[in-house]
């Protein structure tokens, strides 16, 4: 995708520069890339285990009866639905097959973990890093 290359392209420099590029800064051009990513429909995800993430996963919103639901599409292994919640949790499970734990791992950014699945979702964090 044109977003993530395009947000490299600074530290590439900067590397080329020999400067070391601040982790701070880093962090934001990566969430900012995410976020833009997701508004575009793709998000980063370790499916099955992986280790490293790639943005491969689909997200499209769904409103309902119950509130705002996530579809999340998984390549060709089928989907993940997590409903928006408005306590303060972030996100849960919509099928209920397994829990969904989020962690919030930067300003903007959640990371949410089903079973053995890991999804980078933009989200309103109240500024916490």
């Amino acid at each position: 995708m044109r977003i993530s290359g395009l947000a490299a392209l600074p530290l590439l420099l900067l590397a080329a520069c020999g400067d070391k590029p601040d982790n701070r800064d880093v962090a934001e051009a990566e969430a900012r890339a995410s976020r833009a990513a997701a508004n575009d429909g793709r998000i980063d995800c370790a499916l099955e285990g992986a280790k490293l993430f790639d943005r491969t996963c689909t997200v499209e919103e769904m409103s309902g009866e119950a509130g705002t639901i996530l579809v999340v599409g998984r390549g060709d292994v089928g989907y993940r639905r997590l409903q928006i919640t408005t306590d303060g949790r972030g996100v849960v499970s919509a099928d209920g097959a397994e829990p969904a734990t989020v962690t919030i791992i930067g300003e903007g950014m959640i990371e949410v973990t089903v079973g053995n699945d890991r999804y980078r979702l933009p989200a309103d964090t109240g500024g916490v890093d």
